[in-house]
């Protein structure tokens, strides 16, 4: 089976507008947060969220983490993955997932 990535922007082209609209939402921020969690950064499959939308909803979430460059998603045809962009992620902006990860234990980010 082959697969394609889908278009996401080079690390050094992410927009912090475009990253704080994604994460605007806390559906989106829950993906984050579950996949930062991860520090294996396996790739996971869309349904693996548990993510209380529709199915459209879910895709539309997906797109819009991709086009801000925090997650690649990798189309497999009649499946897609998706795997965080830890390492552009945090050379950007440095601490972002560590600001994800303190909102969701309900902690402070780090100093």
């Amino acid at each position: 089976m082959t697969e394609r990535n889908r278009t996401s922007p080079e690390a050094d082209a992410f927009d912090l507008g475009a990253v704080f609209r994604a994460l605007a939402d806390r559906h989106r921020r829950s993906v984050m947060t579950e996949l930062a969690a991860d520090c294996g950064d396996s790739e996971r499959g869309c349904n693996s969220f548990d993510l209380p939308v529709s199915k459209q909803t879910q895709t539309h979430h997906f797109r819009v983490l991709r086009e801000a460059g925090l997650i690649d998603e990798i189309d497999y045809g009649n499946r897609k993955g998706i795997r965080l962009r830890r390492t552009d992620v945090e050379r950007r902006f440095p601490g972002l997932l560590a600001l994800l990860a303190a909102e969701a234990s309900g902690g402070t980010a780090p100093h």
